[in-house]
């Protein structure tokens, strides 16, 4: 399942009023401490890809990646995009290999 809400829709909206509408991709980016996340970024489908359209809006993941998440939400905040997949996703060993993460003394991850 996809969803894109009102708010992200209002925001793509907003960026793509003066050029042209292009695909969207979910990928899978590096989090740092926290771990992978899903980002976004403007990138043609591909026949590796699985490709959803909603709103007018063409999103596309490669389809292991959509496999793994099971699908996602895209919301918006004012910090940007938010990208939730249905299916967490797996700790993948990332973030910035100190073992103290999350203590707030992880020099390396700017914690």
């Amino acid at each position: 399942m996809f969803t894109l809400t009102e708010s992200a829709r209002t925001e793509l909206d907003a960026f793509f009023a003066d050029k042209e509408k292009s695909a969207i991709r979910l990928y899978l980016a590096p989090g740092g401490c926290s771990g992978p996340r899903i980002g976004l970024a403007l990138d043609e489908p591909n026949e590796l890809d699985f490709v959803t359209e909603q709103d007018g809006y063409t999103f596309c993941a490669t389809k292991d990646l959509w496999a793994t998440i099971g699908g996602a939400t895209v919301d918006a905040s004012p910090m940007g995009f938010i990208v939730t997949p249905e299916q967490p996703l797996p700790n993948m060993g990332g973030g910035c290999g100190c073992s103290s993460c999350g203590t707030g003394t992880c020099g390396g991850c700017g914690h």
